[in-house]
């Protein structure tokens, strides 16, 4: 995996084969990060990674320069987005190993976009949209965004506001 643009443009983010993750393609990477170019500046913009996995999404919004918390539950997977973040000289992400709803539940820190990448067959994924906006997690005109399969419709959930599809990845948009 390769982080598409900023100032760590190029570099790649290889994953021990033995971790448990699904890493979001480049292809659908590169075209959600094309969406965020025209409704974001990154620069300063407080970023929630959610199910962080290997730690791509976080490195990128990183790279635009966004500051980034990763919440990971597997600690092996929170080591090595810590371990790539040192070696890349990241110092805007931050990790915290918890599992995703108990930190929703605790946290009263807010953010300006928040993102989720669960496992697809999570049982309570459908139940994330929901979380984010009853714990107030995002700040006025933040910005949700889900990655999920076409398993999922979340179009009559209030505050969806789009669907982007790329390939196989879907991502639903709330604000």
């Amino acid at each position: 995996m390769r982080i598409i643009s900023g100032t760590l443009k190029g570099r790649r983010i290889q994953a021990p084969a033995n971790l448990p993750v699904r890493p979001t393609t480049d292809f659908a990477k590169e075209s959600l990060f094309n969406v965020l170019n025209n409704r974001v500046d990154f620069d300063e913009l407080n970023v929630l990674d959610l199910f962080a996995g290997i730690g791509g999404i976080s490195c990128e919004f990183a790279s635009r320069g966004a500051n980034v918390l990763a919440i990971e539950h597997n600690p092996k997977c929170a080591d090595f987005i810590k371990q790539t973040a040192e070696h890349l000289r990241i110092e805007n992400v931050h990790v915290m190993r918890t599992d995703v709803f108990a930190y929703i539940a605790k946290t009263r820190q807010t953010f300006d976009l928040i993102f989720a990448d669960p496992p697809y067959d999570l049982p309570t994924i459908d139940l994330l949209p929901s979380l984010i906006f009853e714990y107030n997690l995002l700040n006025p005109n933040g910005l949700f965004i889900l990655e999920h399969s076409e398993k999922h419709d979340y179009s009559s959930v209030p505050k969806f506001s789009e669907l982007r599809k790329y390939g196989k990845v879907h991502f639903s948009f709330f604000s």
